[in-house]
């Protein structure tokens, strides 16, 4: 089983330039390690649609390598995003997601998502929705060893990460968080993400 925090270290030792959306769980760990102008906290908003949110900005800069941080209870509640994406007559080749799954709603309670971590499977679903690139990891070792390849591989990728239960809470932009991408309203920093966008 993989410890959340030791993987999102792996994937900021990985990034350079990329943008990087997070969500729920995965919010505050990531504003505790990176302070990059092309992160952003896709929460203050409607729940589960992180994975969407960043697919457009994957068509919008098709030049830039767009990162998601989602968890499986914000990918379960927009699961037709996964078929959205392969769907496309081009579908994003810039487009890295990551779930994950730790089998439940981390940040209301750690309430079980629906038949959590025992017949469901991540890397089914992706590949059933038409993912050709999907990984699946729950040892640290590994995923440290195949990461580099992974992430300049050409989308879109998908890859399940099974971690450990956490107890994040709710990552809300008013809950006086001292990380600077939540200090702000949803409107502030979806301008300040266009701003760098457009210099990056």
């Amino acid at each position: 089983m993989l410890i959340k925090e030791e993987c999102l270290q792996l994937i900021a030792d990985q990034r350079t330039d990329e943008i990087v959306v997070t969500t729920m769980g995965c919010s505050v760990p990531w504003g505790k390690i990176s302070t990059h102008p092309l992160d952003f906290a896709s929460v203050g908003s409607a729940m589960g649609h992180a994975a969407d949110f960043a697919l457009g900005i994957a068509l919008a800069k098709p030049d830039k390598r767009v990162v998601v941080l989602n968890g499986d209870g914000s990918m379960l509640m927009c699961l037709g995003t996964l078929a959205t994406i392969t769907a496309l007559n081009t579908p994003p080749a810039n487009y890295l997601l990551f779930v994950c799954d730790n089998g439940s709603y981390e940040v209301t309670g750690n309430q079980p998502v629906p038949d959590g971590n025992t017949r469901f499977s991540w890397t089914t679903i992706a590949k059933g929705a038409g993912f050709e690139k999907v990984y699946e990891f729950d040892n640290a070792e590994k995923f440290a060893a195949e990461l580099p390849s992974i992430w300049h591989e050409t989308g879109p990728v998908f890859v399940s990460l099974k971690i450990a239960q956490a107890h994040e809470p709710p990552p809300d932009r008013w809950g006086g968080f001292p990380y600077p991408y939540l200090q702000e309203s949803l409107a502030e920093s979806t301008h300040k993400l266009r701003q760098s966008m457009a210099k990056a």
